[in-house]
C-alpha cells in the first residue's frame, strides 16, 4: 500500500506535534473462524493534544474504512485518505479522532495472524507487530516515542480466549446472540503501538500464580500459559511456570525496580516467524519451544534463555523504550545478555554462556567477516531499514560487545547503571546517548569514546601477545597487541578488558595456575606494555616446547589470552609458541 515507509524525519516531526493520551480500540472477531472472510470490523477512537492549527497523519494499512470523524467532524473519505495514511487537517490543542474500518486477517505473520489447525479445526489468532504492523490491525501514530494507553475490547465466540496486555475488566454478553460476548479490558500503562498484543482463540489454557520470594517486587502475579489444544499432551507448562517464578524474583532484586504489570502471559503461538516477542503482560513464542519429541537440556536451556531474554525487556524495551529503531540493538543486546545470566543465575544452567560463545558470538564472528557488515548502531532512516536490522550484528554483536562493555566497567556498575537509568527514564523513550550519559556518571569512564571505539566502526580486532624471556626463561617483558579492522578512523582504539592465564599440564588435562587481568587501552596503539609482579614472572616461565598441541610432560606450563567470554575480536599466537584457547 501506499506510503507505508515512515521515515525518521516523518516521525520526528510528528512527534513534535503531538503527545497522544490514549486509544479506545474495539475488534469484532465473531466470524474469524470462516475463512472465507479476510477482514474484520475495527472501531478506534483515539485522544491526543496538538500544536493547535497543525495537520498530520495517523497510520492504517486498511481493507477499508468507512468514516473518520475528528472533533466531532466527518471529513471526506476522498480527501483525507493518502494509502496507508490518513490526513487530519486543522486539529486543535485537544482532539479526539474516531475511525471505523475494517483489517485484514494475516497470513504472513505481520498483523492478526489467523491460522486453523488442520488436525482439529480450531483456530488461534495472534498480533505481532514489531517493528510498525499494529498498523495492520488498528489506526494508530506508528512510532515508538508516541506511547499512550491502550483500552482494548473484542467481541469473540464466548468459549473462545481472549486475552491482550491489560487484565480482563468485564465480559458483556451480546445482546442479539448468546454466543457471543465482548471482552473489556483494563486500560495499560503508557506502552508503545508496537507492544501491544490481542490473543483470541480456541486455545488450551494453563494458569499460577507467582508469589514473590525476592526482596523487591510487586506483590503476587497472575501466570497463564497458552498452546494450541493439539499441543496439550507436549505443553510443559510446570517448566515454564517454574522458569518464569525464578526468572521474576532474579530481575526484580537485579534491577531493583518490581515488575511494572499487573499480569504475566506467554502464548505459544502457531506459524510465528520470530523466535519470541516481549509484548508486556502477553509475551508470544513460537510453538518450536513445546518439545513434542521430549526435551534435550539444550532445548531446555535455550527456551529458559528466550523466556529470560523476553522477560527483560519489560524493564529495558518496554518500561524503557528507545525513541526511534536505531536504538533496536540497545535492547536486543541487553536482553541476549540478561537471558543468559537468568538462564545461569536463576535456572542453573551454568555453561549458558559457553553456550553464548558458540551460537550467538560465533553468528557474530561470521557476520561481522562479510561485506554486508555494519556498524552495531546503523542509520535507521526509514521503517524499510528497520526491518532489514534484525541481523546478527543487531543481535549477536551487539549482545557480544555489550558483554565486553560489563567487563569494561564491571558488573556491579553496569548493574547500578541500569537501576538509575529505569528509575530516571520509566515510561518514556531514550536514545543510546541516555544510557551512556547514565553510565559515564555511575562509571566515570568516557562512554562516548567507547561508543566510537565500539559501537560505530565494524569489524573484527585481531588481538595476541608478545613475550621476552631472560636466558634462564622467566617472563620478563609482556606485551599485548592489537591489529585493528580496516577503516577504523584516525585516532580511534578499542579498549579491552582482558585476562591472561596460565595452565599446567596434570594427567592429561589443563590445570589454571594464575590469572592476570589486563586492560587494552583505548588509544589507537598496536602494542601495550604489561606491568608484571615478580609473582607473574616467576610463575610464567617460558615453554618448553614449540608443538601446537600439549605434550604430556606434567611440568608444561601453557599461556592462554583470553577475556573470558568478554570478547569480539580474533586471538592469534606466534606460531613458535605453544597454545591453548580456553575460551
Amino acid at each position: 500500500m501506499k506510503n507505508e515507509n515512515l521515515t525518521r524525519e516523518e516521525a520526528a516531526h510528528r512527534s513534535e506535534l503531538l503527545t497522544v493520551e490514549s486509544y479506545h480500540v474495539h475488534l469484532d472477531l465473531t466470524h474469524a473462524k470462516d475463512e472465507t472472510r479476510e477482514s474484520y470490523p475495527t472501531v478506534t477512537t483515539v485522544r491526543f493534544d496538538a500544536k493547535a492549527g497543525a495537520e498530520t497523519f495517523i497510520d492504517y494499512i486498511h481493507h477499508s474504512i468507512d468514516s473518520v470523524r475528528l472533533n466531532g467532524t466527518h471529513l471526506n473519505l476522498a480527501e483525507v485518505i493518502d494509502g496507508s495514511r490518513i490526513k487530519l487537517p486543522n486539529l486543535a490543542k485537544h482532539n479526539e479522532l474516531t475511525i471505523h474500518g475494517r483489517s485484514y486477517y494475516s497470513r504472513s505473520g505481520e498483523g492478526l495472524h489467523r491460522y486453523i489447525d488442520p488436525s482439529d479445526q480450531r483456530v488461534y489468532l495472534y498480533t505481532q507487530y514489531e517493528p510498525a504492523d499494529c498498523r495492520r490491525v488498528f489506526p494508530n501514530f506508528e512510532q515508538p516515542d508516541l506511547k499512550a494507553v491502550f483500552n482494548f475490547r473484542v467481541t469473540a465466540p464466548k468459549e473462545w480466549v481472549v486475552s491482550s496486555n491489560g487484565v480482563l475488566d468485564t465480559e458483556v454478553p451480546d445482546p442479539t446472540d448468546s454466543g457471543i460476548t465482548k471482552r473489556v479490558f483494563a486500560p495499560t500503562e503508557r506502552i508503545s503501538t508496537y507492544i501491544t498484543a490481542i490473543l483470541a482463540g480456541e486455545y488450551f489454557t494453563a494458569t499460577d500464580t507467582y508469589r514473590p520470594k525476592s526482596t523487591v517486587n510487586s506483590g503476587d502475579v497472575p501466570l497463564v500459559a497458552y498452546c494450541r489444544y493439539s499441543l496439550k499432551p507436549h505443553f510443559d507448562y510446570d517448566n515454564i511456570f517454574r522458569v518464569t517464578k525464578n526468572g521474576l524474583d532474579f530481575f526484580q532484586d537485579l534491577f531493583d525496580y518490581p515488575y511494572p504489570y499487573p499480569k504475566y502471559e506467554q502464548a505459544f503461538v502457531p506459524e510465528y516467524n520470530i523466535g519470541a516477542m516481549e509484548n508486556p503482560g502477553m509475551v508470544t513464542f513460537t510453538e518450536d519451544y513445546i518439545f513434542v519429541s521430549g526435551a534435550t537440556e539444550d532445548d531446555l536451556e535455550g527456551r529458559t534463555n528466550t523466556i529470560c531474554h523476553e522477560m527483560a525487556h519489560m524493564w529495558f524495551g518496554d518500561l524503557v523504550t528507545m525513541k526511534w529503531w536505531d536504538d533496536l540493538w540497545l535492547k536486543e543486546s541487553f536482553a541476549d545478555f540478561m537471558g543468559t545470566l537468568g538462564a545461569i543465575e536463576a535456572n542453573g544452567f551454568k555453561d549458558a554462556w559457553v553456550t553464548f560463545d558458540n551460537q550467538r558470538k560465533a553468528w557474530a564472528y561470521q557476520q561481522d567477516q562479510l561485506p554486508t557488515t555494519h556498524p552495531i548502531v546503523a542509520d535507521i532512516a526509514h521503517l524499510e531499514a528497520a526491518s532489514q536490522n534484525f541481523d546478527g550484528i543487531t543481535y549477536a554483536k551487539g549482545a557480544s560487545t555489550l558483554k565486553q562493555l560489563v567487563a569494561y566497567v564491571g558488573f556491579d556498575t553496569f548493574i547500578e547503571a541500569a537501576r538509575v537509568y529505569f528509575k530516571r527514564h520509566e515510561w518514556a523513550n531514550t536514545t543510546l546517548n541516555d544510557f551512556l550519559s547514565v553510565l559515564n556518571e555511575v562509571s566515570g569512564r568516557d562512554m562516548q569514546a567507547w561508543s566510537r571505539a565500539w559501537l560505530q566502526t565494524s569489524g573484527l580486532s585481531t588481538l595476541g601477545t608478545r613475550r621476552i624471556y631472560s636466558t634462564d626463561g622467566q617472563l620478563t617483558d609482556l606485551y599485548l597487541t592489537q591489529q585493528l579492522p580496516e577503516g577504523i578512523p584516525a585516532g580511534v582504539g578499542r579498549p579491552h578488558v582482558v585476562k591472561l592465564e596460565t595452565f599446567r599440564q596434570h594427567e592429561n588435562r589443563l590445570v589454571s595456575t594464575g590469572v592476570l587481568s589486563l586492560e587494552y587501552p583505548s588509544e589507537p596503539i598496536t602494542e601495550h606494555r604489561v606491568e608484571l609482579t615478580d609473582e607473574h614472572k616467576s610463575k610464567w616461565v617460558k615453554p618448553t616446547c614449540s608443538c601446537s598441541t600439549p605434550k604430556t610432560t606434567p611440568t608444561q606450563k601453557w599461556h592462554s589470552l583470553t577475556t573470558m567470554g568478554c570478547r569480539l575480536q580474533s586471538l592469534v599466537y606466534p606460531p613458535s609458541n605453544p597454545r591453548y584457547l580456553a575460551g
